[in-house]
């Protein structure tokens, strides 16, 4: 039986809810304010959450952080007497299924606990190939499916080989938009006088070679998605167009004067930190904040360590299948010690490099269990994950700090951004801090990995 909470401070509007809801066949429970709402949503499984905005205490959308928090699979929607603009707009890019103003018209709530529910069946079938069950890439999907039901533009930041285009492609979809094309442009592939004319489309004659018209990525994506990878990496000279075309929906093609209007949505992703480009100065302030309407981060697959046996298997299954091109097709298997293993260790590649790492075991396997011992631990496996800073009675603050940021930089190979966001210091910090203590410079990281390795090799004997 599908389970309802309703937090609501009005009685008059608690019983109407509840009454009309258990009609419809909902085990239903209600709750007067955030705070006694959040104690029965965890004492119990609700696939749906219905609230008041403005209660004493612990408000509507507190309780609804909370809720995400605890249950990325739980849908909320909101209610307010006080409907305004500001408030609709946090409250869908917090999350929210949907937002209703007071008074409520029973029907449309209905509509739009119909549709959540609808999206909500069509999501789990749609990420049955997304592996994985940890906290953070739950939250990861469910802000996937909302930002699906929405036309906003959508920003994903994260780091290469976590899925960040496969999770492009779920949110197509599962928008409205799914029967029209999903348009994918790499930034990085083009230089940057070409650049723009796959962007935009050419006329004829616009630069030598141009012996015909040609339209661009962002017209042959009008009724679709477009996604724009890697686009922290767009020429600083070409920003203001695409800033033009994302507010407007209309451009012009190079070398032409006749303007171009198209209806699309627009998914950009970066492996890096755009916020930290912008103050850097080589990503514009005013097309960050345009792209980023829903942002959504993907974790790398050092925190979600608990997936990895999983996606591990079905690596092995997917490559040992009779037909798979690259592989041969045997019965292998990883045997638990490996599964164990592949636990232990980082993975600066993510999911793409685990899956590599599988591909290659399954190829030269000979069939059967997979064992630790069957690999070339200098070659194929990837370098542990750095232990943890030896602190003593003693150890001065200093040394303690430095171990911490040395230990940061070795588990982000070298991505002082990306260890400025998990420090909690600026990039400039970081930077002091590497010649403060001497660390290694950013480009000898992946050598420094290695030789790590290769003494934890020596170290310690296989298993």
């Amino acid at each position: 039986m599908k389970r309802l909470l309703i937090a609501d401070d009005d009685a008059g509007m608690r019983a109407a809810l509840e009454a009309r809801f258990q009609r419809r066949g909902w085990l239903v429970d209600v709750a007067v304010n955030g705070t006694e709402a959040l104690a029965k949503f965890r004492a119990g499984l609700h696939s749906l959450v219905i609230t008041d905005v403005r209660m004493p205490g612990r408000d509507g959308f507190e309780l609804m952080r909370e809720v995400q928090t605890s249950s990325a699979r739980t849908a909320v929607i909101l209610l307010t007497a006080y409907g305004c603009v500001p408030d609709a707009v946090e409250a869908m890019r917090n999350g929210a299924c949907d937002y209703l103003v007071k008074p409520v018209c029973f029907e449309k709530l209905e509509l739009a606990v119909e549709q959540v529910l609808r999206r909500a069946e069509e999501f789990g079938k749609d990420t049955e190939t997304l592996i994985g069950h940890s906290p953070v890439w739950e939250q990861a999907l469910d802000r996937a499916r909302q930002a699906a039901a929405t036309d906003a533009d959508v920003l994903i930041e994260a780091e290469s080989g976590t899925g960040k285009e496969l999770i492009a492609r779920l949110i197509h979809r599962l928008s409205r938009r799914k029967q029209g094309p999903f348009i994918a442009l790499n930034c990085t592939a083009f230089p940057e006088t070409l650049l723009e004319s796959e962007l935009f489309g050419h006329a004829r004659g616009a630069f030598t070679g141009a012996v015909g018209a040609r339209p661009g990525k962002f017209e042959t994506a009008s009724g679709g998605t477009l996604l724009l990878d890697e686009v922290g990496e767009m020429p600083l000279a070409l920003q203001p167009k695409l800033l033009r075309a994302l507010q407007e929906r209309e451009f012009d093609r190079l070398g032409s004067n006749q303007t171009v209007h198209v209806d699309i949505r627009v998914i950009a992703t970066t492996n890096r930190p755009l916020e930290a480009a912008v103050g850097e100065g080589r990503f514009r302030a005013d097309l960050y904040y345009r792209l980023n309407v829903i942002p959504i981060s993907l974790p790398p697959l050092r925190d979600r360590a608990g997936d990895i046996p999983e996606l591990a298997e079905y690596f092995a299954g997917l490559y040992a299948a009779p037909g798979t091109p690259g592989t041969r097709g045997t019965n292998a298997r990883l045997s638990r010690e490996l599964l164990a293993r592949l636990e232990e260790h980082a993975w600066p590649g993510n999911v793409r490099e685990l899956a590599n790492f599988v591909r290659r075991a399954v190829a030269l396997s000979r069939g059967g269990e997979i064992g630790v011992e069957a690999f070339d631990h200098g070659k194929i496996m990837p370098p542990r994950l750095p232990r943890s800073p030896e602190w003593k009675p003693g150890l001065s603050l200093g040394e303690m700090e430095r171990q911490l940021f040395a230990m940061t930089l070795e588990s982000t190979g070298g991505n002082r951004a990306r260890a400025a966001e998990l420090l909690g210091v600026s990039l400039r910090t970081v930077r002091n801090k590497v010649r403060e203590f001497g660390l290694p410079p950013r480009n000898n990281y992946r050598n420094h990995l290695l030789n790590n390795v290769l003494r934890n090799n020596k170290e310690q004997p296989c298993p």
